[in-house]
């Protein structure tokens, strides 16, 4: 199998050719016709982790060894299976869930792989869709996506969950209330089409970017606010019209989470999603006499990829935009990413 590997942080991926893997036990192995591209492909190509206040984290120190092929937004066909792999064919076209667990721990055996401790993930830990093959341990975490196009599908793996967990942490919350999403790349914008599709029908968008705002005008934003202007604050309070309950930051910045906090009313929730930079300094006494919450969202769980599939099959939830490229033309994705000149998602396809 070939494969584009970061074989050194911060240099071009190299393109490695490695014999095909045999599937041993349940394993199943898929060649790769689509993968999403994501912001966490670049903190492995870059192969270390902000965490504020001149502390980073490398990634090796999560037990990434190099070379390793990224991608975690994984569509394939399946090309061989192990002798126990049971509910899959040779030929199956199928989007895979890349947050692998251990399978034993309490938070596996509920179905909530993306908290275990031990997990060995998709273009991370193990080779993922920046291969032409890649090897999924088990068929359950394999799922059809029947009529959804493949590359939107792909999307669904990470993306599509992610907003989707995040959305649900709101919970419960009037459709008829504020939402406020600061982000408007390719996660906020399957968020904002998740919250579309959930019914919800009042989305302030937050962006730098004035493209990314008008788009999410045309996608149903009922505002789209420039987060460079001094008085943001004020913007998205003037904007919600009353109590501002929930905000989804996909930024995940000290400036963002810090603005967003202080637009909370009390008893407001702030969910934080994907891995960005830096430290939120925030004042302990003013979270009592204001209090709101902080909650961490991390991918969402093999039970999430499932309602998020179906809720694609229905039509409901529309496709984000999407700037298809080349399997070769992998670096060329990546550097796209990194530069910010891509509205929506990337997707490489064989």
């Amino acid at each position: 199998m070939r494969l584009w590997a970061v074989v050194e942080h911060d240099k071009p991926l190299e393109c490695l050719t490695l014999p095909d893997p045999e599937p041993m036990g349940t394993e199943v192995v898929l060649a790769v016709t689509h993968c999403g591209v994501c912001r966490s492909d670049l903190n492995l190509w870059k192969g270390e982790y902000d965490l504020g206040g001149g502390q980073t984290m490398r990634v090796a120190d999560r037990g990434v060894e190099f070379p390793r092929a990224p991608g975690h937004e994984v569509v394939g066909t399946v090309v061989a299976v192990g002798p126990d792999a049971e509910g899959v064919r040779i030929g199956d076209s199928r989007v895979v869930y890349p947050f692998i667990g251990c399978g034993r721990c309490d938070r596996c055996r509920a179905g909530e792989e993306n908290l275990c401790d031990q997990q060995t993930i998709l273009g991370i830990m193990r080779h993922g869709g920046f291969s032409s093959q890649v090897v999924v341990p088990d068929p359950r975490y394999l799922f059809d996506y029947g009529s959804v196009e493949p590359a939107f599908a792909a999307t669904l793996a990470c993306a599509g969950t992610t907003a989707f967990s995040a959305i649900s942490k709101l919970y419960p919350l009037d459709h008829d209330r504020p939402v406020l999403l600061i982000g408007a790349g390719g996660v906020g914008s399957t968020a904002l089409r998740m919250l579309h599709a959930l019914g919800h029908r009042r989305i302030i968008v937050v962006d730098l970017s004035p493209g990314k705002r008008a788009a999410a005008l045309a996608a149903g934003a009922t505002h789209a606010l420039d987060g460079a202007d001094p008085a943001i604050v004020e913007a998205v309070k003037e904007a919600a019209g009353g109590p501002l309950l929930a905000a989804i930051d996909v930024v995940n910045h000290p400036s963002t989470a810090g603005m967003a906090l202080e637009a909370l009313s009390k008893g407001g929730k702030l969910v934080l999603v994907g891995v960005g930079r830096g430290a939120l300094e925030v004042s302990l006494v003013s979270m009592i006499l204001k209090p709101r919450s902080i909650i961490g969202s991390v991918t969402g769980s093999l039970g999430d990829l499932r309602d998020v599939i179906a809720l694609a099959q229905t039509g409901r939830l529309k496709p984000l935009p999407m700037v298809t490229m080349h399997w070769d033309e992998a670096n060329a994705a990546m550097e796209r990413l990194r530069d910010g000149s891509v509205d929506g998602r990337i997707v490489i396809e064989t």
